[in-house]
C-alpha cells in the first residue's frame, strides 16, 4: 500500500450554520449530496455534522490535489456512512476519473467536530508499485 496523497481541512461550524441560515437549501443541495442531506435530518447538531462533511470534502480534494478546479463540484464527493460507523469518500463525476487516474484504490478518512469547529483527513491510498 503506498500513499498517494493526504488532505487535512478544518471548519468553523458557525460559518455553515450561518450558510444554512442565510441560503438554506440552496448551499444544502450546491455543497450536499440528497444521501448526505438525508444523513443529518434528524440530527440535534445540524451544523455540526454538516461542518464534518464539508471538512472532510475539502480533506478528499485536498488529498486528489485539485480542491475544487477542473469542474469539480462540491457533491462530487459524498461522505457516506458505513455500517461500522465509519466515513467513507465515495466519488462521483471528474473527480472519480481523477482518483482513478492517479491509481486510488482506498480512502482513510477521519472526522471530527465539536460545537465550534469540525476536522477531517483524508489519506488517499492505492497499490504498491
Amino acid at each position: 500500500m503506498r500513499i498517494i496523497g493526504h488532505g487535512l481541512d478544518i471548519v468553523d461550524t458557525a460559518r455553515i450554520a450561518r450558510m444554512i441560515e442565510v441560503h438554506g437549501d440552496r448551499f444544502l443541495q450546491r455543497c450536499f449530496t440528497a444521501g448526505e442531506r438525508r444523513y443529518v435530518t434528524d440530527r440535534r447538531r445540524l451544523a455540526e455534522h454538516l461542518a464534518g462533511r464539508f471538512a472532510a470534502k475539502e480533506a478528499v480534494l485536498k488529498a486528489l490535489g485539485t480542491g475544487l478546479a477542473l469542474g469539480i463540484a462540491w457533491t462530487d464527493c459524498e461522505v457516506v456512512r458505513e455500517p461500522t460507523g465509519q466515513p467513507r469518500p465515495v466519488l462521483h463525476g471528474h473527480a472519480r476519473k481523477i482518483a482513478q487516474d492517479l491509481g486510488i484504490t482506498q480512502w482513510l478518512l477521519s472526522i471530527t467536530h465539536i460545537d465550534s469547529t469540525a476536522a477531517a483527513s483524508a489519506i488517499a491510498v492505492g497499490p504498491d508499485q
